[in-house]
Protein backbone atom coordinates (compact mmCIF):
# COMPACT_ATOMS: atom_id res chain seq x y z
CA UNK A 1 0.00 0.00 0.00
CA UNK A 2 1.18 3.03 -1.02
CA UNK A 3 0.49 6.78 0.33
CA UNK A 4 0.45 8.64 -2.67
CA UNK A 5 1.41 7.13 -6.32
CA UNK A 6 3.09 10.02 -8.92
CA UNK A 7 2.08 9.02 -12.54
CA UNK A 8 4.59 11.13 -14.58
CA UNK A 9 7.64 13.71 -13.57
CA UNK A 10 8.91 16.90 -14.84
CA UNK A 11 8.84 19.87 -12.96
CA UNK A 12 5.15 19.12 -11.96
CA UNK A 13 5.66 15.75 -10.74
CA UNK A 14 9.37 16.54 -9.45
CA UNK A 15 7.85 19.03 -7.49
CA UNK A 16 5.14 16.98 -5.99
CA UNK A 17 7.12 14.31 -5.03
CA UNK A 18 9.65 16.76 -2.88
CA UNK A 19 6.54 18.36 -1.28
CA UNK A 20 5.07 14.60 -0.89
CA UNK A 21 8.57 13.41 0.34
CA UNK A 22 9.07 15.93 2.58
CA UNK A 23 5.34 15.26 4.37
CA UNK A 24 7.10 11.77 5.21
CA UNK A 25 4.87 9.94 2.58
CA UNK A 26 7.45 8.34 1.27
CA UNK A 27 5.70 9.27 -2.67
CA UNK A 28 6.65 7.07 -5.69
CA UNK A 29 7.15 8.24 -8.84
CA UNK A 30 6.96 6.35 -12.22
CA UNK A 31 8.51 8.39 -14.88
CA UNK A 32 7.59 6.05 -17.62
CA UNK A 33 9.57 3.17 -19.64
CA UNK A 34 12.21 4.74 -21.51
CA UNK A 35 12.72 2.19 -23.52
CA UNK A 36 9.26 2.97 -25.23
CA UNK A 37 10.77 6.61 -25.55
CA UNK A 38 9.56 7.97 -22.26
CA UNK A 39 12.25 10.66 -21.14
CA UNK A 40 12.04 10.84 -17.61
CA UNK A 41 11.61 14.65 -17.13
CA UNK A 42 9.12 15.65 -20.11
CA UNK A 43 9.30 18.08 -22.27
CA UNK A 44 12.50 20.02 -20.81
CA UNK A 45 14.72 16.88 -21.71
CA UNK A 46 14.28 18.11 -24.87
CA UNK A 47 15.70 21.97 -24.15
CA UNK A 48 18.93 22.68 -24.22
CA UNK A 49 18.93 26.21 -22.78
CA UNK A 50 16.52 27.19 -20.39
CA UNK A 51 17.12 31.11 -19.07
CA UNK A 52 13.85 31.80 -18.05
CA UNK A 53 13.67 29.87 -14.62
CA UNK A 54 14.44 31.71 -11.00
CA UNK A 55 17.67 30.98 -9.50
CA UNK A 56 19.66 30.26 -12.42
CA UNK A 57 20.88 33.79 -13.59
CA UNK A 58 23.50 32.22 -16.10
CA UNK A 59 20.77 29.93 -17.44
CA UNK A 60 20.50 25.67 -17.49
CA UNK A 61 19.56 23.07 -19.46
CA UNK A 62 17.20 21.24 -19.59
CA UNK A 63 18.23 18.12 -18.62
CA UNK A 64 20.46 19.43 -16.23
CA UNK A 65 17.43 21.60 -14.45
CA UNK A 66 15.18 18.24 -13.93
CA UNK A 67 18.56 15.93 -12.62
CA UNK A 68 18.66 18.56 -10.04
CA UNK A 69 14.99 18.68 -9.45
CA UNK A 70 14.86 14.81 -9.34
CA UNK A 71 17.50 14.83 -6.96
CA UNK A 72 16.27 17.47 -4.53
CA UNK A 73 13.14 14.88 -4.36
CA UNK A 74 15.07 12.34 -3.72
CA UNK A 75 16.70 12.94 -0.84
CA UNK A 76 13.90 13.70 1.11
CA UNK A 77 13.06 9.83 0.31
CA UNK A 78 10.77 10.23 -2.99
CA UNK A 79 11.16 6.94 -4.83
CA UNK A 80 11.53 7.08 -8.43
CA UNK A 81 10.94 4.28 -10.98
CA UNK A 82 11.38 4.07 -15.21
CA UNK A 83 8.20 2.40 -15.52
CA UNK A 84 5.57 3.24 -17.54
CA UNK A 85 1.95 3.00 -15.94
CA UNK A 86 -0.71 1.25 -18.53
CA UNK A 87 -4.13 1.36 -16.12
CA UNK A 88 -6.09 3.02 -13.28
CA UNK A 89 -8.24 2.01 -11.37
CA UNK A 90 -10.38 4.84 -9.33
CA UNK A 91 -13.51 2.63 -9.00
CA UNK A 92 -12.81 1.84 -5.44
CA UNK A 93 -10.30 2.67 -2.71
CA UNK A 94 -7.87 1.90 -2.37
CA UNK A 95 -6.80 2.96 -5.78
CA UNK A 96 -4.97 0.07 -8.17
CA UNK A 97 -2.71 1.19 -10.44
CA UNK A 98 -0.95 -0.97 -13.31
CA UNK A 99 2.87 -0.68 -13.80
CA UNK A 100 3.85 -2.63 -17.01
CA UNK A 101 1.99 -5.61 -18.16
CA UNK A 102 0.76 -6.84 -14.57
CA UNK A 103 2.14 -5.48 -11.30
CA UNK A 104 -0.71 -4.51 -9.54
CA UNK A 105 -0.22 -1.46 -6.95
CA UNK A 106 -2.43 0.13 -4.36
CA UNK A 107 -2.47 3.39 -3.98
CA UNK A 108 -4.46 6.13 -0.93
CA UNK A 109 -4.08 8.68 -3.54
CA UNK A 110 -2.66 9.64 -7.23
CA UNK A 111 -1.01 12.96 -8.57
CA UNK A 112 -1.46 12.73 -12.24
CA UNK A 113 1.55 14.48 -13.85
CA UNK A 114 1.87 13.19 -17.37
CA UNK A 115 2.38 16.49 -19.29
CA UNK A 116 1.69 17.34 -22.94
CA UNK A 117 3.41 16.79 -26.47
CA UNK A 118 3.64 19.63 -28.66
CA UNK A 119 2.60 19.07 -31.94
CA UNK A 120 4.99 18.79 -34.94
CA UNK A 121 4.17 18.87 -38.58
CA UNK A 122 5.97 15.13 -39.07
CA UNK A 123 8.91 16.31 -40.95
CA UNK A 124 11.93 14.40 -40.58
CA UNK A 125 14.01 17.33 -40.11
CA UNK A 126 11.98 18.93 -37.46
CA UNK A 127 13.71 16.15 -35.49
CA UNK A 128 16.74 16.33 -36.90
CA UNK A 129 17.52 20.16 -35.72
CA UNK A 130 15.16 19.86 -32.56
CA UNK A 131 17.06 22.10 -30.02
CA UNK A 132 19.55 23.34 -32.81
CA UNK A 133 17.36 26.26 -34.00
CA UNK A 134 13.50 23.81 -33.86
CA UNK A 135 11.32 24.48 -31.31
CA UNK A 136 7.59 24.28 -29.83
CA UNK A 137 7.83 27.19 -27.15
CA UNK A 138 8.83 30.69 -28.84
CA UNK A 139 8.34 31.79 -25.04
CA UNK A 140 10.78 29.09 -23.94
CA UNK A 141 13.37 29.83 -26.74
CA UNK A 142 12.90 32.80 -27.89
CA UNK A 143 15.17 34.70 -26.39
CA UNK A 144 18.28 32.74 -26.88
CA UNK A 145 21.01 34.29 -28.82
CA UNK A 146 21.31 31.98 -31.71
CA UNK A 147 17.36 33.93 -32.42
CA UNK A 148 18.73 37.38 -31.71
CA UNK A 149 18.51 39.80 -34.90
CA UNK A 150 18.28 37.37 -36.61
CA UNK A 151 14.42 36.16 -39.41
CA UNK A 152 12.72 33.32 -38.00
CA UNK A 153 9.76 31.50 -39.27
CA UNK A 154 6.48 30.36 -37.11
CA UNK A 155 4.03 27.75 -38.30
CA UNK A 156 0.74 27.77 -37.86
CA UNK A 157 -2.56 30.24 -38.01
CA UNK A 158 -4.23 30.19 -34.26
CA UNK A 159 -4.14 32.33 -31.63
CA UNK A 160 -0.67 29.77 -30.43
CA UNK A 161 1.09 30.80 -33.83
CA UNK A 162 -0.23 34.38 -33.62
CA UNK A 163 0.91 35.26 -29.83
CA UNK A 164 4.05 33.46 -30.98
CA UNK A 165 4.72 35.23 -34.22
CA UNK A 166 4.29 38.47 -32.35
CA UNK A 167 6.20 37.52 -28.86
CA UNK A 168 9.44 36.51 -31.22
CA UNK A 169 9.34 40.07 -32.82
CA UNK A 170 10.53 41.72 -29.36
CA UNK A 171 14.32 39.34 -30.48
CA UNK A 172 14.06 38.43 -34.36
CA UNK A 173 14.88 40.97 -37.32
CA UNK A 174 11.82 39.59 -39.21
CA UNK A 175 9.02 36.74 -38.42
CA UNK A 176 7.41 34.78 -41.48
CA UNK A 177 4.13 33.24 -40.41
CA UNK A 178 3.50 30.42 -42.31
CA UNK A 179 -0.04 29.31 -42.91
CA UNK A 180 -1.72 26.57 -45.25
CA UNK A 181 -5.04 28.71 -46.07
CA UNK A 182 -5.18 32.14 -46.63
CA UNK A 183 -6.91 33.69 -43.96
CA UNK A 184 -6.14 32.95 -39.99
CA UNK A 185 -7.72 30.77 -37.42
CA UNK A 186 -6.96 33.54 -35.25
CA UNK A 187 -9.19 35.30 -33.04
CA UNK A 188 -9.74 38.83 -35.68
CA UNK A 189 -8.12 41.42 -32.44
CA UNK A 190 -5.34 39.31 -32.80
CA UNK A 191 -4.56 38.18 -36.63
CA UNK A 192 -5.35 41.96 -37.61
CA UNK A 193 -3.03 42.57 -34.77
CA UNK A 194 -0.07 40.14 -36.81
CA UNK A 195 -0.98 41.43 -39.95
CA UNK A 196 -0.62 45.30 -39.46
CA UNK A 197 2.93 44.80 -37.49
CA UNK A 198 5.80 45.61 -39.25
CA UNK A 199 7.67 42.89 -38.10
CA UNK A 200 5.22 39.81 -39.42
CA UNK A 201 5.07 38.76 -42.48
CA UNK A 202 2.62 36.42 -43.33
CA UNK A 203 2.94 33.61 -45.94
CA UNK A 204 -0.54 33.11 -47.25
CA UNK A 205 -1.31 29.47 -48.73
CA UNK A 206 1.88 27.96 -47.70
CA UNK A 207 3.27 24.70 -45.84
CA UNK A 208 6.97 23.95 -44.75
CA UNK A 209 8.20 20.96 -47.21
CA UNK A 210 11.97 21.13 -45.35
CA UNK A 211 13.75 22.57 -42.51
CA UNK A 212 17.53 22.85 -44.22
CA UNK A 213 20.44 23.69 -42.04
CA UNK A 214 23.95 21.85 -40.98
CA UNK A 215 25.38 19.97 -38.16
CA UNK A 216 27.69 23.06 -37.58
CA UNK A 217 25.09 25.87 -37.67
CA UNK A 218 21.55 24.33 -37.02
CA UNK A 219 18.84 25.80 -39.00
CA UNK A 220 20.04 27.64 -41.91
CA UNK A 221 16.02 28.04 -43.53
CA UNK A 222 13.33 26.20 -44.91
CA UNK A 223 12.07 25.01 -48.06
CA UNK A 224 8.34 26.31 -48.60
CA UNK A 225 5.80 25.34 -51.12
CA UNK A 226 2.79 27.40 -52.51
CA UNK A 227 -0.38 25.17 -51.94
CA UNK A 228 -2.27 26.80 -54.67
CA UNK A 229 0.59 26.66 -57.25
CA UNK A 230 2.63 23.92 -56.55
CA UNK A 231 5.63 26.54 -56.42
CA UNK A 232 8.34 25.76 -53.89
CA UNK A 233 11.28 28.53 -52.64
CA UNK A 234 13.59 29.07 -49.73
CA UNK A 235 13.32 31.27 -47.17
CA UNK A 236 16.85 31.96 -45.05
CA UNK A 237 16.12 31.85 -41.15
CA UNK A 238 17.72 30.89 -37.92
CA UNK A 239 14.57 29.37 -36.24
CA UNK A 240 11.52 27.53 -36.91
CA UNK A 241 8.62 27.41 -34.22
CA UNK A 242 6.17 24.76 -34.92
CA UNK A 243 2.97 26.55 -32.99
CA UNK A 244 0.11 23.58 -34.16
CA UNK A 245 -0.80 23.26 -30.72
CA UNK A 246 0.36 20.68 -27.73
CA UNK A 247 -1.76 17.11 -27.04
CA UNK A 248 -2.12 16.58 -23.26
CA UNK A 249 -0.79 13.36 -22.39
CA UNK A 250 -4.17 12.20 -20.88
CA UNK A 251 -5.12 8.84 -22.48
CA UNK A 252 -4.83 6.84 -19.82
CA UNK A 253 -7.72 9.04 -18.55
CA UNK A 254 -10.59 9.15 -20.74
CA UNK A 255 -12.91 7.07 -19.07
CA UNK A 256 -12.05 7.79 -15.56
CA UNK A 257 -11.46 11.85 -15.06
CA UNK A 258 -13.45 14.50 -16.83
CA UNK A 259 -11.62 16.35 -19.88
CA UNK A 260 -11.90 18.96 -21.78
CA UNK A 261 -12.87 19.27 -25.39
CA UNK A 262 -9.03 19.09 -26.21
CA UNK A 263 -8.06 16.34 -23.80
CA UNK A 264 -7.39 17.83 -21.08
CA UNK A 265 -7.71 17.20 -17.28
CA UNK A 266 -9.99 19.45 -15.39
CA UNK A 267 -9.74 20.41 -11.81
CA UNK A 268 -11.86 22.14 -10.02
CA UNK A 269 -11.19 25.85 -9.33
CA UNK A 270 -8.02 27.33 -7.77
CA UNK A 271 -6.69 23.52 -6.78
CA UNK A 272 -5.41 20.29 -8.33
CA UNK A 273 -8.91 18.26 -7.05
CA UNK A 274 -10.08 16.20 -10.00
CA UNK A 275 -14.06 15.09 -9.96
CA UNK A 276 -12.35 11.93 -8.03
CA UNK A 277 -11.57 12.16 -4.16
CA UNK A 278 -7.99 11.46 -3.87
CA UNK A 279 -7.02 11.61 -7.26
CA UNK A 280 -5.21 15.08 -8.32
CA UNK A 281 -3.83 16.10 -11.76
CA UNK A 282 -0.67 18.95 -11.89
CA UNK A 283 1.36 20.55 -14.63
CA UNK A 284 0.74 20.78 -18.51
CA UNK A 285 -2.04 17.60 -17.95
CA UNK A 286 -4.56 19.98 -17.05
CA UNK A 287 -2.52 23.44 -18.06
CA UNK A 288 -3.39 24.64 -21.48
CA UNK A 289 -3.02 28.24 -21.15
CA UNK A 290 0.50 28.98 -19.48
CA UNK A 291 2.72 25.91 -20.18
CA UNK A 292 6.11 26.88 -18.72
CA UNK A 293 8.22 25.08 -16.81
CA UNK A 294 7.80 27.44 -13.41
CA UNK A 295 3.94 27.49 -13.72
CA UNK A 296 4.40 23.33 -13.72
CA UNK A 297 6.59 23.21 -10.89
CA UNK A 298 3.82 25.16 -8.76
CA UNK A 299 1.01 23.05 -9.50
CA UNK A 300 3.02 20.49 -8.51
CA UNK A 301 3.59 22.34 -5.51
CA UNK A 302 -0.23 23.04 -5.23
CA UNK A 303 -1.20 18.77 -5.90
CA UNK A 304 1.35 17.70 -3.19
CA UNK A 305 -0.43 19.98 -0.76
CA UNK A 306 -4.08 19.31 -1.57
CA UNK A 307 -3.48 15.83 -1.59
CA UNK A 308 -1.78 15.48 1.67
CA UNK A 309 -4.20 17.62 3.95
CA UNK A 310 -6.84 15.41 1.70
CA UNK A 311 -5.06 12.63 3.35
CA UNK A 312 -4.79 14.07 7.12
CA UNK A 313 -8.61 14.55 6.35
CA UNK A 314 -9.21 11.10 5.56
CA UNK A 315 -7.15 9.59 8.40
CA UNK A 316 -9.25 12.25 10.63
Amino acid sequence: MENVIIIGSGPAGFTAALYAARADLSPICFEGDIYQGMLPGGQLMTTTEVENYPGYPEGTTGPQMMEEFRAQAARFGARFENKKVTAVDTSSRPFKVTVGSDEVLEAKAIIIATGATAKYLGIESEQTFMNRGVSACATCDGAVPRFRGTPLVVVGGGDTAVEEAIFLTKFASQVHLVHRRDQLRASKVMANRAIKHEKITTEWNTVVEEILGNDQDGVTGVRMKDTQTGETRELACSGYFCAIGHRPNSELFEDVLDLDENGYIKTLPDSSYTRIDGVFACGDVQDHVYRQAITAAGSGCMAAIDMTRWLEEQEA
